[in-house]
């Protein structure tokens, strides 16, 4: 089921990238980076079909990323590089004629909006929307280039050579429209994984500790610890909760000890018992 529902992800996430491009960037020549940006500009210069460009480079950064980094990439990757050239000329058949909008700004906010949703959960999915995602990866193994910084250059140099057929200000908005998906890529890598960190400081650490374990369900560490004025030996309480568990563990804590001190944090993801896997209960 895992796997089924990974291939529904990534089959949505090129439908929704695809439908970024034909709806958005391309009725209304906005440029981007990437794949699609390279095939926009080779079809501006030579008149060379953009579905076709598209295809024949994904499937040569497909066979690339195999033979460098391995079968098990290539496997993940392989959905990708074959079904948004599809997706993307199907699609370009059915919005033939259509023009969504005519606000420039408008469309680029939505385009970066729809791209990185997209590229977000077809990540998620563990896989790689290929083409211009692939070279990034090979330099970082072959020679420990972060994957953002060779990536955002390959951008930045694809959207200068646009510049040749473009005008600056379209080059202007291309840098927004890659810095809006970037931006929305971060956001879903991490959406339902957030969490919220709390420490507590109580004389009452020990009825607070069972009542988180017992009332909510959540586990805790018992963290050394010693006030500073007067030295006095305080185990912190240590837990992880949702943000809808935080209000509770809010009320349960002052109802515990109206003195306590908590502190909390967000943190982005956490994987353990509980949160990415299943919980597993032992008796004391």
């Amino acid at each position: 089921m895992k796997d089924i529902k990974n291939i529904v992800g990534i089959l949505l996430g090129n439908t929704i990238y695809a439908l970024g491009v034909t709806m958005f960037i391309l009725p209304n020549n906005l440029i981007t980076g990437g794949t699609t940006g390279m095939a926009m500009l080779v079809n501006a210069t030579t008149g060379f079909s953009i579905t076709l460009f598209v295809s024949i480079f994904n499937i040569t950064m497909f066979l690339l990323g195999w033979k460098v980094l391995g079968k098990k990439f290539a496997i993940t990757t392989l959905i990708s590089s074959f079904y948004y050239p599809f997706i993307l000329g199907v699609l370009q058949e059915i919005f033939k004629n259509e023009i969504m909008s005519n606000d420039t700004l408008l469309c680029v906010i939505l385009a970066g909006l729809m791209i990185g949703a997209a590229i977000g959960i077809v990540i998620r999915c563990g896989a790689s929307t290929g083409g211009m995602d692939i070279p990034p990866l090979i330099l970082n193994k072959k020679l420990g280039i972060p994957v953002s910084v060779s990536m955002y250059g390959f951008d930045f140099v694809i959207l200068l050579g646009q510049m040749i057929i473009r005008d600056r200000e379209m080059v202007f908005y291309g840098i927004l429209l890659v810095l809006i998906y970037t931006i929305v890529l971060d956001k879903v890598l991490v959406i339902g994984k957030s969490q919220m960190q709390v420490k507590i400081v109580s004389a009452k650490h020990q009825e607070i500790n069972e009542m988180v374990i017992n009332v909510l369900d959540r586990g805790t560490t018992l963290i050394h610890g010693e006030t500073g004025f007067k030295h006095n030996p305080y185990p912190v309480v240590l837990t992880v909760v949702n943000n809808r568990e935080l209000t509770q563990l809010n009320n349960y804590v002052y109802n515990i000890d109206p003195d306590a001190f908590m502190i909390i944090n967000k943190v982005n993801e956490v994987r353990g018992k509980g949160f990415s896997s299943a919980k597993k209960y032992e008796a004391k």
